[in-house]
């Protein structure tokens, strides 16, 4: 009886090895045929094969590079990356991307650039730039928020779409629902609330919150924080 139960036990451990060999051979599968169909994109053989399901759209002369150790989820099109003519877009190593949540949405425009740093956690988010968007090492961009680096419309025919750089430094954590608006430069080691608007600069060590973001208090180092 102890020996059928055994076997029992041994046949099932064997058979999720397999089953999850078959899933990582399929996700490799995905990783090659997309690293054939985009001349510009270079993933780190450490990266994770679930890279195979995202959704990746690259116009002629743009440029993905995947780091190592960079994890995404297996959820098929969860994780969506487009790049416009030109655009770069560098994710660092170690990173995240959780679409476990909500999906993962980065968008590089025409000519524009996108950086995110070593062992960045993008949690449920949208990034978009038309110039130059910076994520920092280790900084946390939480579910539902948004970071735009332009005001994505012309206001009217007199007022015209302005784009600045914005950048959000290292370390730094930005919590759900936050929007994040052209111009802004978010230090190292920051805490912004939930559901927070932010106009503004905000100098190393803040802890901010509000509609809009206004510093609250300070923060010490977020470097060992999970």
């Amino acid at each position: 009886m102890h020996g059928v139960i055994g076997d029992g036990g041994t046949m099932s451990r064997l058979s999720s090895r397999v089953l999850l060999h078959c899933f990582h051979a399929a996700d490799r599968l995905r990783v090659a045929r997309l690293r054939q169909r985009l001349p510009g994109l270079d993933i780190h053989p450490g990266a994770s094969a679930r890279i195979g399901h995202a959704r990746i759209e690259m116009a002629p002369g743009s440029r993905l590079t995947i780091s190592a150790g960079v994890v995404t989820d297996r959820l098929p099109g969860a994780l969506h990356i487009d790049l416009g003519p030109g655009a770069e877009m560098v994710i660092g190593e170690g990173t995240w991307l959780r679409t476990a949540i909500a999906p993962v949405h980065l968008v590089a425009f025409e000519g524009a650039r996108l950086e995110i740093g070593p062992k960045a956690f993008l949690n449920g988010c949208h990034l978009s730039t038309k110039e130059h968007l910076t994520i920092g090492r280790g900084a946390s961009v939480g579910p539902g928020s948004r970071v735009f680096d332009a005001d994505q419309h012309d206001l009217d025919d007199r007022r015209l779409e302005q784009v600045e750089p914005v950048s959000i430094g290292d370390f730094t954590w930005v919590a759900s629902d936050v929007t994040i608006l052209r111009g802004v430069q978010i230090g190292d080691h920051c805490i912004v609330g939930a559901r927070s608007l932010v106009l503004t600069d905000l100098p190393d060590h803040t802890l901010a919150f509000g509609q809009p973001a206004r510093p609250r208090g300070r923060v010490g180092d977020r470097s060992q924080a999970r």
